[in-house]
């Protein structure tokens, strides 16, 4: 059985493809696959539902849309439902758990690729963390879930869902900027930068392979931007680490040019004192 999270909400196997439309069926469905082989309780499946009022039947109602699921997924597996009961959507006594042992579900996946990918990076073997890393964002098809009506509970998985698409995003392009390939990455850099304004990491990513590409004029215009963002709306100046990039791309430090480019910047401490940017 093949599963799908990170995108549209899918489950299929061989051609059968599940057909689980209603929306509320749905949320559970999408809960399940979030935490799947945990137990999921029933409180936070009828807070996903409910929010704060819940009916007086919706442990009944919770019951009806968990015999849905099962129904689907007897289906698609080519199961008996007292099989899927027992061995794939098992009821405990706080919750239900989603058994995908064997199954693949395309979060596993990603998180697979995304964790040997840091550890290639942490050993300093930028080629293959890149390619690690690339894998791991070539698994999602679009925004978690995006086929979800969320609720409160949904809401908050997706949005850490995809803030750590965004961190293997930021470490896949370390690990290209440590292998020479600022050129390459200027256009996809850009766009991030543009679409994540107050990231002040991706925006000194941005500055260094600016820098890099000889377009130190850009690279401080966008310092110039970042800080005028943060000021306008936070009312910050950038971190003492950002103004350190900044302040490297001003008196071209060769700093900027090496494999590690970037924690060097975040730590090393120029000969002038930083002043921020008029």
């Amino acid at each position: 059985m093949d599963c799908r999270v990170l995108g549209p909400l899918d489950v299929r196997c061989g051609g059968v493809r599940g057909d689980l439309t209603a929306p509320k069926p749905r949320k559970v469905l999408a809960l399940l696959l979030v935490h799947a082989n945990r137990v999921v309780s029933v409180d936070s499946l009828t807070t996903e539902l409910w929010d704060d009022e819940p009916p007086a039947s919706a442990l009944t109602t919770l019951q009806t849309y968990i015999l849905q699921i099962r129904r689907m997924l007897a289906r698609v597996c080519g199961l008996d439902p007292a099989q899927v009961a027992r061995e794939l959507l098992v009821t405990h006594a706080d919750g239900y758990q989603l058994r995908l042992d064997g199954a693949r579900l395309d979060l596993h996946e990603y998180e697979r690729l995304a964790d040997q990918g840091r550890l290639a990076l942490l050993c300093g073997d930028h080629a293959h963390a890149s390619r690690l890393l690339t894998a791991a964002l070539d698994v999602w098809q679009g925004t978690a879930l995006v086929d979800v009506r969320l609720g409160p509970v949904l809401r908050v998985e997706a949005a850490r869902l995809e803030e750590a698409r965004l961190t293997t995003w930021k470490q896949r392009i370390d690990a290209d900027l440590g292998l020479g390939r600022h050129r390459e990455i200027l256009g996809e850099l850009g766009c991030l930068a543009a679409r994540h304004p107050l990231h002040e990491d991706l925006q000194a990513q941005y500055m260094i392979a600016l820098y890099r590409a000889g377009r130190r004029t850009d690279a401080l215009d966008a310092y110039r931007r970042l800080r005028d963002v943060l000021i306008s709306e936070l009312g910050l100046e950038p971190a003492r680490r950002i103004q350190r990039v900044q302040h490297a791309i001003l008196t071209g430090d060769p700093v900027l040019d090496t494999a590690s480019a970037l924690d060097t910047a975040w730590t090393y401490e120029p000969t002038a004192e930083l002043v921020p940017a008029a």
